[in-house]
């Protein structure tokens, strides 16, 4: 497949008029050859299929079901919305429900839609405090031989652990497993001093930045200066809900858009209407884009949001698209170290590329360079 005209986003974060081969469904060095199939993207933006390391479901299913059709129907809906790589995650619970979890996404073939490239485990090794839509049941402190016994079961696709690193152990768990996953702050009520203690023992991630976490005061900066000091990347969901659109803008000029990744953190209402759903075996209600604990509704469960949707608002909140779209698809490659093959248009890279117009409707999809209809 030669995709021709297109302003392609390159490797420089950059959009240049020119072509784009793709040889065996992945990018290719070498100029198009006679012969070979055209696609005219006339007037047309090329960029990189996007990659969601942090969401729960989409269609009515929810990865926690451990459910290999539901899991498919995610990665089909997925993959019509240009999200080519996926990284679900799951909720509180036991390792029991965990396990069953694990076992099927080891059992899952990325025969089509977008393939799933990682599990982010972001329960049970939370704050009690700070539980927002997880449920209080199953929470239960840092456990590196659960971790380890989890991440067997799965064959390996545990890419992030979310912990809050102000419980009794978490530290311990920080340095005994920091080499093996990513490790992310997340519903915590850690302080400045026990985040930063947290990052030099070995985190270098936050979950969904400013929600589930204390905020930034001028005598208590917390968590999210202690990232910022630290270098660590920082998740950002930005549907409109979590975050006000001036926050957001900020945490790209102070965090850079080399360092920020927005997510969607969605769930099964996502491509859904209003109603009434669950998550993590809890009522949510939802309306427009806002999903909310039917019992706790002052508390957001999750968005009902897709990552491209939330790219596209990320623009229109100011964002220059160029750093939207970096943060949505080589910064979340990166981060579970999966940038060999995802997030790019950079030769090598699996031909995963999203037709778009200006105003970034999307016209087309290719998966490893074959058209999606």
């Amino acid at each position: 497949m030669v995709i021709q005209n297109a302003r392609v986003y390159g490797p420089d974060h950059q959009f240049r008029q020119q072509d784009l081969v793709i040889r065996e469904g992945r990018i290719a060095e070498a100029p198009p050859m006679d012969g070979e199939e055209t696609l005219d993207a006339q007037g047309l933006l090329a960029l990189p299929g996007l990659v969601d390391i942090h969401f729960h479901g989409a269609v009515g299913h929810d990865f926690c079901d451990a459910d290999e059709a539901g899991l498919q129907a995610i990665a089909d809906f997925e993959a019509s919305r240009g999200i080519l790589a996926i990284c679900p995650a799951t909720m509180t619970y036991t390792e029991e429900i965990l396990g069953g979890i694990m076992d099927t996404a080891a059992r899952h073939k990325n025969g089509r839609g977008a393939d799933l490239v990682g599990i982010n485990m972001e329960g049970p090794f939370i704050s009690p405090r700070k539980i927002g839509a997880q449920n209080p049941a199953y929470i239960q402190g840092a456990d590196a031989g659960m971790f380890r016994r989890l991440q067997a079961r799965s064959g390996g696709l545990i890419k992030l652990v979310d912990v809050a690193p102000e419980e009794p152990g978490t530290l311990d768990f920080i340095r005994d497993c920091h080499q093996e996953t990513l490790i992310s702050l997340a519903h915590t009520c850690a302080g400045y001093q026990d985040a930063k203690a947290a990052f030099e023992a070995g985190a270098g991630h936050v979950t969904h930045l400013y929600n589930a976490m204390p905020g930034i005061s001028h005598r208590e900066p917390g968590p999210i200066i202690a990232a910022l000091e630290a270098g660590a990347e920082a998740e950002l969901i930005a549907d409109g809900v979590h975050i006000h659109p001036a926050m957001v803008r900020f945490t790209f000029r102070v965090f850079g858009d080399d360092r920020v990744i927005l997510i969607s953190d969605s769930m099964m209402a996502c491509g859904l209407p209003d109603g009434q759903y669950s998550l993590g075996g809890q009522d949510v209600t939802v309306t427009g884009s806002k999903a909310v604990l039917t019992e706790h509704p002052e508390t957001i469960a999750g968005s009902a949001t897709c990552l491209y949707d939330c790219m596209r608002r990320a623009v229109g909140m100011g964002v220059p698209l160029e750093s939207a779209l970096r943060a949505a698809s080589e910064n979340p490659a990166r981060s579970i170290g999966i940038e060999k093959d995802y997030g790019s248009l950079a030769a090598g890279r699996w031909g995963n590329v999203i037709l778009a117009d200006e105003h970034l409707e999307i016209r087309k999809i290719l998966r490893k360079g074959i058209v999606l209809h």
